[in-house]
């Protein structure tokens, strides 16, 4: 597909471009999901009288339908139209995520967050496989570079941002969730995008996905984002909280303050991409995240002081910045744009199955070693995903 906007070697084209600031609207929903309520959970652990490993499910539940639902709305997006997902995705999300305010259950607030997560399940792949379609080359690669910061801002922010809503209350940061439906309006109206038309039979159209997904390249591409967002979702965002609020009886805003500084360090690290990958490949850049993270998690293990768990969070962060963007980059390019929606929609569905996986690893393995020795079994996962990358993409 040609780009919307003019092809200038300026990158300030691709940031000025209105659909790309649209697309930005549902990069941040895509996140706001799980890292805005994180600060929360030992505010509803205790509001509510669950376990903490009880609590990890509110993002299990979330995650859970993703699962399923994420290759299927890929596949409609393909043959109907990116629009007609998107949009009543965003209003689902915002509707059943706004109302989690009022509940007052932890029952009704899982079945909540289940619907919620029904309609984040489109945001995350969709918004990334409209952006393969509207862009291409460098200016793809610029894009996506874009939306990987704008999505680290969005993780950012909302644990502060979350964080200072539980101090009034465990249920205020859920109130967030209604911004996705001014967002989902904005995409109605306002994006400007090719929606695809495939006419190919369905048998056709599966034949050609099945076959580019068993290329050795693409499966190791698709373990990197189960691993990630194993890693991600389990020690760090499901559970750091826990360990800071345990061990240090930190408060929430103090909590969403280190989750933020990570997500900031993601953010601005993501603008120098494009420098590392002038002077390194993106497979040793790759290599390297998953040895950052092993590094990150072992030091929050062994972290003596509140004070320093920011060290084990920089270096998350630069690992985030690293990995996250150039595994969707790679994945785009060996996308077919006839078919990219349901491509991409298969690594949407293992990274929900990562997100879905990793609190729950996270609970048993701190159920048995305490959560230092779950933070270092983590940082083992870390370095078999740096041996996994290591053969499979080469």
């Amino acid at each position: 597909m040609a780009s919307t906007v003019e092809t200038n070697d300026d990158n300030r084209k691709v940031y000025k471009d209105h659909n790309l600031h649209v697309l930005w609207g549902v990069t941040l929903m895509a996140v706001l999901g799980v890292s805005s309520i994180t600060p929360a959970f030992p505010e509803i652990r205790d509001a509510l009288g669950v376990s903490s490993g009880q609590v990890g499910l509110l993002i299990t539940v979330f995650t859970l339908p993703g699962i399923v639902l994420t290759p299927v709305l890929g596949v409609l997006s393909d043959r109907h139209g990116r629009k007609r997902i998107l949009t009543p995705a965003l209003i689902l999300f915002g509707v059943a995520g706004g109302l989690c305010v009022f509940a007052r259950s932890f029952e009704l607030l899982l079945v909540l967050r289940f619907f919620q997560g029904m309609g984040a399940a489109a945001l995350g792949t969709i918004n990334v496989t409209v952006i393969g379609d509207i862009y291409s080359g460098r200016e793809r690669s610029d894009a996506l570079g874009y939306n990987s910061s704008v999505l680290s801002i969005g993780t950012a922010t909302y644990p502060a941002i979350g964080g200072l809503l539980a101090t009034l209350g465990w249920f205020y940061p859920f109130a967030l969730a209604w911004t996705a439906i001014p967002v989902g309006l904005l995409v109605l109206f306002s994006l400007n995008n090719p929606e695809p038309h495939n006419e190919q039979r369905l048998k056709d159209y599966f034949g050609d996905v099945w076959k580019r997904l068993r290329h050795r390249q693409v499966l190791g591409l698709l373990c990197a984002s189960l691993l990630t967002f194993i890693i991600l979702f389990g020690p760090q965002l499901s559970f750091l909280p826990i360990l800071m609020n345990d061990r240090f009886d930190a408060p929430s805003y103090l909590i969403g303050a280190v989750l933020s500084f990570g997500s900031l360090t993601t953010a601005l690290t993501s603008t120098q991409l494009g420098r590392l990958t002038t002077r390194f490949s993106e497979k040793a850049l790759l290599r390297t995240a998953f040895l950052l993270y092993a590094v990150a998690l072992s030091a929050v293990a062994f972290a003596p002081t509140l004070p320093l768990l920011f060290v084990p969070a920089v270096i998350f962060g630069v690992a985030q910045s690293l990995n996250i963007p150039i595994v969707f980059s790679l994945l785009n390019g060996l996308a077919p744009s006839e078919n990219r929606g349901a491509f991409m929609s298969i690594n949407g569905m293992t990274l929900r199955l990562g997100q879905t996986i990793g609190p729950l690893l996270m609970a048993s393995t701190a159920g048995f070693f305490g959560l230092a020795g779950a933070y270092l079994a983590a940082a083992g996962l870390a370095i078999a995903s740096f041996l996994i990358v290591l053969v499979l993409i080469r």
